[in-house]
């Protein structure tokens, strides 16, 4: 099969953009569909448009909405590397960044100068994510002044805003219903916090998992992934998302692991030195159980929203004193703004950079039109 597709850059992280009307009828085919698209599984994604990383191994399925109130309808899709699998249990907000630059571009949302809203339904978590687009001349505008820490050179700025993300995968704030809990791991019993904000979160203080908090993603030893890797299962089996056994492979990208540690000193990626008194909070996270090279915005939004909660592993760390929280992660600093109403969050903004890189075709191996002839037919 032909199938149009376009290739993104949204934010720290790069994936294939479809059409709705593109995919598959039949709901049951789009996992292999989208494996064959991407090249997996194997390592390398030699015989597809996969990255070989996670945060390249992305797909995001578009659809102009009949929802009143919404514009366009996105489904996130993330695409093991490994196994034969398609997770869609949660969002990525990098590659939400891209959604609303796309809808323009592919003439499902009618652009209006200079900035354009746009309002994007993400359906894995049913929540509302508000996108706001600069345009000139009818165009999307990509060049600008906007950097963002983990993306080389900068952009026109696109800036998202998540609206009543609480329990956005388990239906719940606090999934097991505590803002802390106690779990037994080989290395002896530590204390976790499970937040669901945009995405669920599962997490961990650096000491109580024999980290500082500001290394680097290739300083985790194999041994130390296992460690973590340990603790986000038993997370995700708290969830009910799966068994703690099976969790890497049924519910490998939530919870997201995440590590927090008081502001310190670092040099980040790009090789810049980061002072404690610019950040709020160190924290590190794991995607697909690989370290992050710089932090989910989904993460970020959780973060954000649960350094205003209390009685989480969080509320001894972090104590915000501003509308914005300063997040350091390996590649820099990311901000978050956050929206107080009545004393609550209302809402949490985050500015991205987003682009297309390429335009065309993809060929799959599988002719999936039979495939779907052939599942109507028996």
């Amino acid at each position: 099969m032909r199938v149009p597709v376009v290739i993104m850059r949204g934010g720290t992280s790069k994936g294939v953009f479809l059409n709705y009307e593109h995919m598959p009828e039949n709901r049951a085919i789009w996992e292999d569909f989208l494996l064959d698209i991407m090249g997996s599984p194997d390592q390398r994604q030699i015989d597809g448009l996969g990255g070989a990383n996670s945060l390249t191994s992305k797909a995001a399925i578009i659809k102009k909405s009949t929802i009143q109130g919404v514009d366009i309808e996105y489904t996130f899709a993330q695409v093991s590397l490994d196994n034969q699998f398609v997770d869609f249990s949660g969002n990525c907000g990098n590659i939400s960044s891209a959604v609303g630059p796309y809808a323009i571009e592919q003439g499902l949302v009618h652009p209006i100068e200079p900035v354009t809203k746009i309002k994007i339904l993400n359906t894995n978590t049913n929540k509302l994510i508000i996108s706001e687009v600069e345009v000139k001349n009818g165009k999307v505008q990509t060049e600008g002044s906007c950097s963002i820490p983990g993306v080389p050179g900068t952009g026109s700025p696109i800036y998202l805003s998540f609206t009543r993300s609480e329990g956005a995968v388990t239906g719940r704030l606090f999934p097991t219903g505590k803002p802390l809990d106690w779990i037994e791991t080989k290395n002896g019993t530590i204390p976790i916090s499970i937040i669901d904000v945009a995405n669920p979160l599962v997490f961990v203080r650096a000491q109580d998992v024999g980290l500082i908090g500001n290394e680097s993603p290739n300083e985790y030893t194999p041994e130390k992934l296992m460690d973590l890797e340990e603790i986000r299962s038993a997370a995700a089996e708290m969830c009910h998302f799966s068994k703690k056994e099976d969790a890497t492979k049924k519910s490998p990208a939530v919870p997201k692991m995440t590590i927090i540690a008081p502001p310190m000193e670092y040099i980040d990626s790009t090789g810049t030195m980061r002072k404690a008194s610019d950040m709020d909070l160190t924290i590190r996270m794991m995607s697909m159980q690989k370290p992050h090279q710089a932090l989910a915005i989904t993460g970020a939004i959780c973060t954000t929203a649960a350094a205003f909660l209390r009685d989480t592993i969080l509320s001894d760390i972090v104590i915000p004193n501003h509308e914005i929280v300063r997040l350091a992660h390996p590649a820099g600093i990311m901000e978050t703004k956050v929206d107080l109403l009545a004393g609550h969050i209302n809402a949490i903004k985050v500015v991205r950079t987003a682009r297309t890189i390429l335009e065309g075709f993809v060929f799959t191996k599988e002719n999936y039109q039979i495939l779907e002839l052939a599942a109507q037919a028996n």
